[in-house]
């Protein structure tokens, strides 16, 4: 068998809310077996000491704490379905999903793919209480119950495509749902698959059957091979593990807990009573695994036994494992069961098992067994090559086996063989060449960026203050911690982005924004839709010495493109751009060395968003900002364009000085008579409406700056070396058309919005004659911008030394530019990788999805676990009353003392309260305006009906399945009572509703242009 990598575990078990209490419980040899909690039965009602019919000989067991707990909200399931809902579904999709981001992927980034979902469960204990009440059954119970819907569940709500199934095989079940798992993808029937077990104890049944079987421990604890094992004590929990082929984790750079080397499961067949283990069978099914794994039995290290403490099935495991390995002289082999700290947890022991050997394996050491200090000598393990462990066994360096059996009750008979992980799967080192995380240039913005998003601002919150909790306790240093979080911690609405240099700063930041509701709203966004992303290339006037060069130095993924971009200069300019960049040299600013410098920070700030999978949907460049679009556009490539920006510098550095530029704060209109009386001036820029810049002899601006004062009209110098843009460019045209000749131009590939046409390029080239009249045309950047604004971006990123064009831009907004955000990667001169940083921050909380492998160093591109999502458990889903004694001929029929029958219920608490604490409204509530119109109340008391909302927690902005949950079923019965309620409304079909169901405002719409009737 090709070995399989376990690369995500989540679980929930009696005292140990997640997999970290668990291993700690296990190592602490912990107990987590109690009283039968009040919730569930009256435990003294069905209590005997002797066991008589319809009783149970102890009142104690292993519980899980707040199994009622459901984040509904989080799944977009309506209260209704989730009060029916099996607790068991419940349980599953929370540690489903918790599983999966410990496997360091984002759950959404699974929908689609062939995963599959393979679930073990032994009860349906809910079905019983709740589908006997025949008039009372309705859609929601019905899909609410069943085994298969345990594994159908999650795959709807995660949308996975791969096999879906429930297996039940009693107390064997999560493991052969492991097997099952582990076929499936070594068969390429699924790529990932997700293996789970849960057991919910609802009623007292089975803890009554095994009384009457002789099988009950009468102080509710396993004691597996203890010399005071008296049976059975009933456990419950819910374990998730997420399987990858070993080859395929590796190459995704998933660490790995353990590998699975073997499973084989098989029959008892026909032996001396079906629910009587059968040695022969069990010591052939270890075996089998043994056999396929490839693996001696001297190599086994430890086994994690079935061990569940009755007499017989002790003894009868011991002598399977014995057959095995009684040979081994001087190196017995360890055995231990965590029944002894959890009980049995029935459907889901064998996931249990799982995980206690995957971390045993994994933390280089197993747990001691407890109850293992008096160990029953009749067993005689020493002759059969096995020791009880009494005390942890520090596991070897290097591969280490472990075992894992499960009996079902019924016969079917699993077992596993587990190998630790290679130290090469434990912790991938980036760049390794099997990691699939090697870079072909550099990366690293210089700063990390921690990301994080929920559904709802509240979630995040929450998220936030675990996700702070956890990584104060890290010393991984921040940037691999970052780059997990930007891999698992994505796909909700609500996004989080914040730039961390160290975990301290981290952890504090963290703590802050959660604290603040205005800092919270700073860092965090939700989208309302796809971006549309503006670049904008600044033009000259923006340049300054040592501009950039602080990013330069901390950014690898920026020096890379400076640098690439100072190669292509280099035979042009006679010189480096780049040394003059970071030498703070002033000749920057002679003209000469201004357009090649601006042009090479331009085109190395925006082919390093690109780079980060920042994909432009428009492009503007302001003047000589136009060349670096250009590039980006697909124009010409980047030598000829470092060609044609450096001739077009040292041309008009050559020209006579003695020009200028005036901003004058009037329309063109107001100008044009003045500019006709003056040959060498000519209009430099119309920025906006009252923004526009002239350009020429500065004895002829004179002139026009002292009727324009007399006017009244604001006006300022601007500090150039030359008159651009203005007929003093005259001179040297034609030595720069046919220099523009030789290179040419095409067509550009990219939406640019043309500052020397005022507008977006129709299928023109921005050839050799647009170059050359761009030198001496005016710039109508005003024109340009406002018609990209009318194209609806969602950001404007300005790529340029400092942010000019995106403070000229907020004078020109419209009704179609309100809402734009502007984004400056390099804010100010004292830039530096974490500026660059937070504007990434930026895009991400705006809806961007940047390829964040481009911004780490390979060396910080290593996996972390990070602390799995933090689900609400305000929201609470059980039966109405406990279960209470009944005669025993009548067990089947429960009653509660309001309506003769148990009903599911749905009860939100506030998260600082307990149990019963209503919680107000989830969603934005109804306005008076609203509840006034018959209509509009009728269809909102109709939607809360349907799906168990309180009326005010719908509102018209309410989305009836994003926000609601509703599915097609529910639809069905909103339309019947819609119709109920609307007395003059004429017969609706739900195709006829199905279009107007975006939201409830949509539908309250729909039936006002129906109806005109009051409520019925």
């Amino acid at each position: 068998m090709k070995p399989v990598a376990i690369v995500g575990i989540d679980c929930r078990f009696p005292g140990a809310p997640d997999a970290g209490a668990y291993w700690d419980m296990l190592m602490r040899s912990g107990d987590g077996v109690d009283k039968v909690p009040g919730q569930r039965w009256n435990a003294r009602e069905f209590h005997s000491p002797t066991g008589e019919d319809g009783h149970s000989n102890t009142t104690e067991g292993g519980f899980i704490s707040d199994p009622d707990a459901f984040d509904n909200e989080f799944f977009t399931v309506s209260p209704r379905e989730a009060a029916a809902m099996d607790p068991q579904q419940r349980l599953l999709l929370q540690c489903a999903w918790r599983a999966v981001e410990d496997s360091g992927v984002a759950p959404q980034r699974l929908a689609g793919t062939d995963t599959g979902v393979f679930v073990g469960i032994m009860g349906n204990e809910w079905a019983q209480l709740h589908m006997t009440d025949y008039a009372r059954v309705t859609a929601q119970l019905g899909s609410g119950n069943g085994y298969c819907m345990t594994a159908n569940r999650i795959s709807y709500h995660l949308d996975l495509k791969g096999p879906s199934l429930a297996v039940d095989t009693a107390c064997s079940s999560s493991l052969v749902a492991v097997h099952l798992a582990c076929n499936a993808l070594l068969a390429e029937e699924c790529d990932t698959a997700i293996a789970a077990g849960v057991n919910v104890a609802l009623t007292p049944a089975l803890g009554i059957f095994y009384t009457q079987a002789g099988l009950s421990s009468p102080d509710g604890r396993c004691k597996p091979f203890s010399a005071d094992a008296d049976g059975i004590g009933r456990g419950e929990g819910v374990g998730a593990v997420v399987l990858r082929r070993l080859e395929d984790a590796i190459a995704d750079g998933q660490q790995v807990y353990a590998v699975i080397r073997g499973t084989a499961v098989n029959q008892d067949g026909r032996s001396n009573g079906i629910t009587a283990p059968n040695r022969w069978s069990q010591q052939e099914v270890v075996a089998a695994a043994y056999r396929r794994a490839g693996v001696e039995p001297s190599e086994v290290a430890f086994t994690e036994a079935h061990g569940t403490g009755t007499v017989l099935g002790d003894m009868i495991e011991v002598k399977a494992l014995g057959h095995l390995h009684s040979g081994r002289s001087g190196r017995p082999m360890a055995i231990g069961s965590v029944k002894g700290n959890i009980g049995h947890a029935e459907g889901a022991a064998g996931i249990a098992g799982l995980i206690k050997v995957a971390l045993s394996l994994h933390h280089k050491v197993v747990p001691a067994s407890r109850f293992a200090a008096k160990e029953n000598p009749a067993l005689k393990l020493a002759k059969q090559g096995l020791r009880l462990l009494k005390a942890p066994l520090r596991l070897r360096s290097g591969p280490t086996i472990g075992g894992l059996s499960s009996f079902g009750m019924g016969g079917t008979n699993a077992h596993a063989l587990l190998e630790s992980a290679p130290a090469h799967a434990v912790r991938p080192e980036a760049g390794d060449p099997e990691s699939g995380h090697t870079d072909s240039g550099a990366a690293g913005l210089g700063t990390g960026v921690f990301t994080l998003t929920a559904p709802s601002l509240e979630a995040l919150r929450r998220n936030l203050l675990v996700q702070a909790d956890a990584v104060q306790r890290r010393r991984t240093p921040v940037g691999p911690l970052c780059w997990s979080s930007n891999r698992a911690k994505t796909g909700h609405r609500h996004r989080f982005a914040l730039p961390a240099a160290d975990t301290g700063e981290l952890a504090a930041g963290l703590r802050e924004a959660a604290a603040d509701d205005d800092l919270l709203a700073r860092l965090s966004d939700r989208p309302a839709g796809k971006p549309r992303v503006a670049l904008l290339f600044t033009g000259q006037g923006s340049q300054y010495p040592a501009m950039t060069a602080r990013l330069y130095r901390q950014s690898p993924l920026y020096r890379r493109f400076l640098d690439e971009a100072d190669t292509a200069l280099a035979p042009h300019t006679g010189g480096s751009v780049r040394e003059k960049l970071l030498s703070g040299d002033e000749a920057v600013h002679r003209t000469g060395w201004t357009q090649p410098a601006l042009f090479a920070v331009e085109y190395a700030l925006a082919a390093s968003l690109t780079e980060l999978g920042v994909r432009p949907a428009l492009l503007l460049g302001h003047s000589v900002g136009e060349y670096a679009a250009a590039v980006l556009a697909g124009v010409f490539p980047l030598q000829d364009a470092a060609r044609l920006i450096t001739a077009r510098g040292a041309l008009m550095e050559e020209l006579p000085e003695g020009g200028g530029m005036l901003a004058v704060r009037a329309p063109l209109t107001e100008l044009t008579e003045l500019v006709d009386t003056e040959p060498l001036v000519g209009v430099g820029a119309v920025n906006g409406p009252q923004a526009t810049v002239l350009s020429g002899d500065l004895a002829a601006l004179e002139r026009i700056e002292d009727e324009l004062r007399g006017r009244g009209v604001k006006t300022r110098r601007l500090e150039v070396s030359h008159a651009f843009h203005s007929p003093l460019m005259t001179p040297m045209l034609d030595r720069f058309a046919a220099l523009a000749d030789e290179i040419g131009g095409g067509v550009p590939t990219l939406p640019v919005y043309s500052t020397l046409r005022g507008r977006l390029l129709e299928a023109e080239p921005m050839d050799a004659k647009y170059w050359t009249e761009h030198i001496s045309a005016p710039v109508l950047f005003g024109d340009a911008m406002t018609r990209l604004l009318e194209a609806g971006p969602t950001h404007l990123v300005e790529v340029g030394p400092r942010p000019v064009l995106t403070r000229m831009a907020r004078t020109l907004r419209t009704v179609a530019g309100e809402g734009v955000h502007t984004v400056a990667p390099v804010p100010d001169e004292e830039a530096d990788g974490r500026a660059f940083a937070e504007a990434v921050a930026a895009l991400f909380r705006g809806g961007v999805d940047p390829n964040w492998d481009k911004a780490y160093p390979e060396e910080e591109r290593v996996a972390q676990r990070l602390v799995p999502y933090a689900f609400s458990d305000t929201q609470r889903f059980w039966t109405r009353t406990p279960v209470r004694a009944v005669a025993p001929a009548d067990l089947g029929v429960v009653t509660d003392d309001a309506a003769h029958t148990v009903r599911p219920y749905a009860q939100k608490q506030s998260a600082a309260s307990g149990h019963g604490a209503v919680r107000t409204a989830v969603l934005p509530s109804a306005g008076e305006d609203q509840a006034a119109d018959p209509v509009a109340r009728a269809v909102i008391e109709a939607v809360a009906e349907v799906g168990g909302y309180a009326p005010d927690e719908v509102s018209a902005l309410s989305l009836l399945y994003e926000d609601l949950g509703f599915d097609s079923v529910m639809v069905m019965e909103l339309k019947d009572r819609i119709q109920e309620r609307l007395s003059g409304l004429e017969e609706i079909s739900v195709q006829d509703l199905l279009p107007r169901l975006s939201s409830v405002g949509d539908l309250v719409g729909y039936l006002q242009d129906r109806t005109d009737s009051a409520v019925a």
